[in-house]
């Protein structure tokens, strides 16, 4: 595992150029990707990993919530898949032809430390 900072935040406080990267790495939906974790509390918890340049993101989201997510969200097709003029554009936009971070494989994490969000107020980790 990374050393880098790992950060558990809701989708809708997430950055939109972090969004924008979430959406190439998961161009057919977020829902199959979604992983559980407990947090400081013991509370079960689903999220989409994602691992940026400089942290390791676990997004906050239910399997409902990553469907209507993808649902209503113009980037996506009516099939839930990242339109290929979108998906282009983000490539242009984030895609460094010799550094390409691709999904990393689900590995025994610990997300049970504080969050480095200032702006989370909901929940403490």
């Amino acid at each position: 595992m990374s050393n880098k900072p790992r950060v558990v935040k809701d989708y809708e406080k997430v950055d939109e150029a972090i969004i924008e990267q979430i959406k190439l790495n998961y161009p057919y939906g977020f829902d199959k990707h979604l992983i559980q974790f407990k947090n400081a509390k013991g509370q079960l918890i689903s999220a989409l990993p994602f691992e940026a340049e400089d942290r390791y993101y676990l997004i906050r989201m239910t399997r409902a919530e990553a469907q209507e997510i993808i649902d209503d969200d113009d980037d996506y097709n009516d099939d839930g898949i990242l339109k290929d003029k979108v998906k282009e554009a983000y490539q242009d936009k984030y895609i460094d032809e010799d550094e390409v971070i691709l999904p990393g494989k689900d590995e025994d994490l610990d997300f049970n430390t504080e969050d480095e969000d200032d702006d989370m107020d909901d929940e403490d980790f």
